[in-house]
């Protein structure tokens, strides 16, 4: 199968592309709601956090993720404390999923592909792209931050330098959500003969 791995800089519409590829029927793993998933009460991640951080993260036995995500990118070594048990577990946790899938190709939304030096876990990267100026404000729309709280997240990302360099494709997000549409069809139809030609029949041990 092949893996094209979906990333971009915070509010450049990852999500909005990610939904329009699987209204097409195409398999859609996140790694975000991966993330989610084991951090929640009984699953892998949550003991490991509460261990490293403490249970002041806790609000109703479950984990307050703002509470969580406001130290993190206040404090570099909690960052990497957290990518450190988190990581691991999502990367496995695609690498499973993957493995079920019987559509030619998947799409593996990872925010952090480039940040996690796993370039080689996907056959192709797509990146999605706007204008700095449409970044901020999307954000700062959806989560209602303020331009410092949104700086301190840029900067701890890929540039967008760096994400244009590795990528195999881009999306510009940057007009109507008809030019994305006609974009995601292109790139499908390019994708589904990528798969064909693909021989992609050794397994993977590329999780960890």
């Amino acid at each position: 199968m092949l893996r094209v791995g979906l990333t971009g800089g915070v509010g450049c519409g990852k999500s909005t592309v990610a939904g329009l590829f699987a209204e097409k029927g195409v398999p859609v793993l996140d790694a975000d709601q991966i993330a989610h998933a084991i951090m929640e009460p009984g699953q892998a991640g949550f003991a490991a956090v509460i261990t490293a951080f403490g249970e002041s993260l806790l609000e109703h036995g479950w984990i307050n993720r703002k509470r969580l995500r406001d130290r993190v990118f206040a404090n570099a070594a909690d960052r990497l404390t957290l990518e450190a048990i988190i990581h691991p577990l999502v990367y496995q946790a695609l690498h499973d999923q993957a493995g079920e899938l019987a559509y030619p190709y998947c799409l593996m939304a990872i925010p952090l592909l480039l940040e996690t030096g796993r370039r080689s876990f996907v056959d192709r990267i797509l990146v999605v792209d706007c204008r700095p100026d449409q970044q901020h404000e999307r954000v700062r729309q959806r989560d209602g931050l303020d331009d410092a709280a949104i700086e301190r997240i840029i900067r701890v990302q890929t540039s967008r330098e760096e994400k244009l360099a590795a990528a195999n494709d881009v999306i510009e997000n940057t007009g109507s959500i008809e030019q994305i549409q006609d974009q995601v069809e292109a790139l499908h139809q390019i994708y589904l003969v990528l798969a064909q030609k693909e021989s992609l029949t050794q397994p993977r041990n590329d999780a960890k």
